[in-house]
């Protein structure tokens, strides 16, 4: 290993925080953003690159004999081309659970917001319909407690244990579906069509994989009661997008929360786009974007740079 590295961040602006220097002797080159097509010539001649949307892909890492480490400054890697990576011997390491405070709250306040309409009735009051109104309040749209209800969730790592912490604390009952065991006394584990079936809140958290891929589709949908909503602060592409938009037009599913898309930034044919309903709520994939939350990854990102180059990596994926 050279005995200065040369480190180049890919897309730095997507951080709003202090990112610390490493404390080793560098040389640091940073670009707000970064094209897919820019990777190569931009890493040219770097140990480290340090990248959290830019893909790094096989034909890529051909030109880049130098790299050593990739640092992605998110948890997902699949920007990242492992497999060459793991051929080649260069370390990828990622952020881990950085967010358990953050995204839970996210999620939570998209079950709120969606069970008691607060979007249908912020829209009645801006169009004057309250002050027309021949009684002191509006009740025009259905408003339901998250207390005494059942949150269905899909994934139970360190996000989804903190959703069900914050759940159990609103009095919901928590039932849980996951591939690995569960030894959690308050919690039910449920088999997957039953938890669809029987849940009046259902919320995802789980990578996105060959396996899980658009798992809730038309189907799964159609099982789902019809006072339900359903939530997605994890990843694009565990819902199919379309049956989605199919299901709230028609009033299938009373409702749904959304902060992530199969494709971001979004394609403008994306049928969520088009939606103009009260009871859907998209946000820009900003569940994870608390400042408390950014300083943390930013920290986290440069004890894994720091680590990898005293010889004890950490958070290696690879």
């Amino acid at each position: 290993m050279p005995a200065q590295q040369k480190i180049v961040f890919l897309d730095r602006m997507s951080l709003d925080a202090n990112v610390r220097k490493p404390a080793f002797h560098h040389e640091w080159t940073e670009y707000e953003a970064s094209e897919a097509g820019d990777a190569a010539s931009r890493l040219a001649g770097a140990t480290i690159a340090i990248t959290n949307k830019v893909p790094i892909r096989a034909p890529d890492l051909d030109k880049l004999p130098d790299l050593k480490m990739i640092a992605v400054a998110a948890t997902g890697i699949n920007v990242v081309d492992l497999e060459v990576c793991r051929e080649r011997g260069i370390v990828v390491s990622n952020i881990r659970d950085y967010a358990v405070a953050a995204v839970p709250e996210h999620t939570i306040t998209l079950m709120l917001a969606l069970r008691r309409n607060l979007r249908a009735y912020s829209d009645d009051v801006a169009a004057g319909r309250w002050e027309k109104s021949k009684t002191f309040c509006l009740l025009d749209h259905p408003i339901s407690d998250l207390s005494g209800s059942r949150l269905g969730l899909i994934g139970y790592g360190a996000l989804g244990k903190s959703v069900a912490k914050l759940a159990l604390a609103f009095g919901m009952e928590v039932c849980v579906y996951n591939r690995s065991p569960i030894n959690d006394p308050h919690v039910t584990t449920l088999p997957l069509d039953e938890l669809i079936r029987t849940s009046d809140v259902i919320s995802l958290h789980l990578p996105l994989s060959d396996q899980t891929r658009n798992m809730i589709g038309r189907a799964q949908l159609e099982q789902m009661k019809s006072t339900a909503i359903l939530i997605n602060t994890a990843r694009g592409g565990l819902v199919d997008e379309a049956a989605l938009a199919e299901a709230l037009i028609n009033g299938r599913i009373a409702g749904a929360g959304f902060d992530v898309l199969t494709v971001e930034p979004p394609q403008p044919d994306n049928p969520l786009l088009k939606l103009r309903l009260p009871n859907f709520i998209l946000t820009p994939h900003t569940a994870w974007a608390s400042k408390q939350a950014m300083q943390t990854l930013a920290d986290q990102l440069i004890d894994n740079v720091e680590a990898f180059v005293a010889g004890k990596p950490r958070n290696v994926v690879v």
